[in-house]
């Protein structure tokens, strides 16, 4: 309980809204003036209206800067943070727009916190100075009341005199600075944080529009990342249909054409036979390492057991150009993010050895808290594209399937560089 109750102490809350509380009067007086002058202005000229519109173009102009400026005030130093409550322009010309101003309640509502922010910082201020310099000077008591004329304090409606009074004010005083101060500190904050959300912020219907915006922007992004994954199935079930059907189909039709010639040989002619057994031997051996390699390409045992490091040093080791590889990754990332990397990896070196015509490539992959970034480099003759055919395509696609991030710079004679950002949080 009582820690809770000086808690106030322990947040910086309390301090900002001590520095916001000050700044309110000293910042009103110059948006009371402004506004107040400048409507002024504008109402007595509009007899000759050609003459008020500058004045009513510059009242609206220093409202809407004075509002930025205490929206930005507000976030850093009470926490509130409010997106500008102004709907788009739809008029071209700036006498549309003067009038879309006019008529515009938010407009009409940063004038009224421009001029309501005099009176409620004035009064911010000397409740503040009052809990806080007050309560500090009855803390003090003690150490000047011998000082003071009839060695007494006066407060208005009482007096402290004398040892016994003395310290009855300093525990007042520390009373005040522990619980008083502090409590109507957070109070005036959240006072503060009330009428600039009201004034200054958007209107329920303007934050439900942009409410409903990110909502269908959200679901576009979701549905497309959907539409992403599914292309990206459907590539690597055609690739490994393509891999099956060039590669160890070829070899088991084959195998199975030579175990059928060794049955009708195998009596008349032993030594063609066993020629031919040797053949399906070596044929049957060919078609379990391609299986094995197409099984690789799957998910690796090595990068479930060992991570990435272990798994792209294997991938690094097979490449026929040296590969620099800098890996740091821990904590470790998800099963699915590893296995992106280990892919995208893959196949962009693949890409390197094939179409690269390099003499060198890195791969740099760091963890940055929720994002695992790749970088992908090469020294080869560049000009890669997404749309280029050489299979960056399908890595991008890859990508945006976990709600990735991808880019190319490939500039013609090089160097080439694949950047991935891929999310990993826990």
């Amino acid at each position: 309980m009582v820690r809770k109750l000086l808690s106030p102490w322990r947040t910086a809350r309390t301090w900002y809204g001590v520095v916001h509380g000050v700044l309110d009067l000293f910042v009103g007086t110059v948006t009371f003036s402004l506004v107040v002058t400048l409507l002024a202005l504008s109402a007595s000229l509009l007899i000759v209206f050609p003459l008020a519109l500058p004045f009513v173009w510059l009242l609206f102009g220093c409202a809407d800067l004075a509002g930025r400026i205490e929206r930005s005030r507000a976030a850093a130093l009470l926490g509130v943070h409010l997106p500008a409550p102004h709907a788009p322009f739809t008029s071209r010309g700036w006498f549309g727009r003067l009038g879309q101003r006019a008529t515009s309640g938010s407009r009409w509502r940063e004038i009224a916190y421009c001029l309501l922010l005099l009176p409620t910082g004035a009064i911010k201020l000397v409740v503040l100075t009052a809990v806080w310099s007050g309560s500090f000077a009855l803390l003090i008591l003690p150490l000047y009341i011998g000082s003071l004329p009839g060695d007494s304090a006066e407060f208005g409606l009482f007096e402290l005199s004398g040892p016994d009074g003395a310290l009855a004010g300093s525990l007042t005083g520390a009373f005040g600075l522990l619980l008083v101060a502090p409590w109507a500190t957070v109070a005036l904050s959240t006072l503060g944080g009330l009428i600039v959300r009201a004034l200054l912020g958007p209107s329920p219907e303007v934050a439900l529009r942009a409410q409903v915006t990110e909502l269908e922007a959200s679901r576009t992004a979701a549905e497309a990342s959907r539409t992403a994954a599914v292309d990206s199935a459907e590539a690597e079930r055609r690739r490994i249909e393509r891999d099956l059907h060039d590669g160890a189909q070829q070899r088991l039709v084959g195998l199975a054409m030579d175990l059928g010639i060794i049955r009708e040989k195998f009596d008349q002619d032993p030594d063609r036979a066993r020629q031919l057994v040797t053949n399906a031997h070596q044929e049957a051996k060919a078609a379990l390492a391609e299986l094995r390699d197409l099984v690789r390409g799957f998910h690796p045992a090595i990068l479930e057991d060992r991570g990435l490091d272990a798994a792209l040093s294997a991938v690094v080791a097979r490449c026929p150009i040296p590969v620099q590889l800098d890996i740091a990754v821990e904590p470790r990332p998800p099963a699915s993010v590893e296995s992106a990397a280990y892919f995208v990896v893959a196949e962009a070196l693949t890409n390197v050895t094939k179409h690269a015509q390099a003499t060198a490539a890195r791969v740099s992959i760091a963890r940055h808290g929720t994002l695992l970034a790749i970088d992908i480099s090469d020294n080869g003759r560049g000009g890669a594209t997404l749309t280029g055919g050489t299979g960056l395509r399908g890595l991008d696609e890859r990508v945006r399937g976990l709600d990735g991030w991808m880019r190319v710079l490939s500039p013609p004679g090089g160097p080439t560089s694949v950047l991935v950002e891929l999310p990993c949080g826990s």
